[in-house]
């Protein structure tokens, strides 16, 4: 399912990855969603701190590592999510965790 990475309900620019594990791998073929109240179709994405050329979609397939952020006009620059290409990650699932949650961890090479 998709996963915010921060808190619900926030009315601010939600980066939604999927699968929804952090941290997130280029080899997981994850794709990032954009949403926000802000105006749809008007997404304005940011890699590693620059404006990136794919803009004006909500959605994308991550095709390089790097860390990324999106814009929504009306809610604001989005939480960044990093894409690591790395072969051998720990994982844990992307939503907020509690002390005392029963958490799966996924050791993935």
């Amino acid at each position: 399912g998709w996963c915010p990475l921060s808190p619900a309900g926030a009315q601010t620019t939600q980066l939604l990855v999927e699968p929804p594990w952090t941290p997130a791998v280029l080899w997981d073929q994850v794709t990032l969603t954009c949403q926000g109240s802000g105006t749809p179709g008007a997404t304005i994405w940011y890699k590693d701190g620059k404006r990136w050329w794919q803009e004006r979609r909500d959605q994308f397939i991550v095709t390089e590592s790097g860390t990324y952020q999106c814009d929504r006009p009306g809610t604001g620059l989005s939480p960044s999510v990093s894409i690591l290409n790395d072969r051998l990650v720990l994982q844990v699932p992307a939503w907020a965790l509690l002390e005392g949650d029963t958490v799966t961890l996924h050791c993935r090479a």
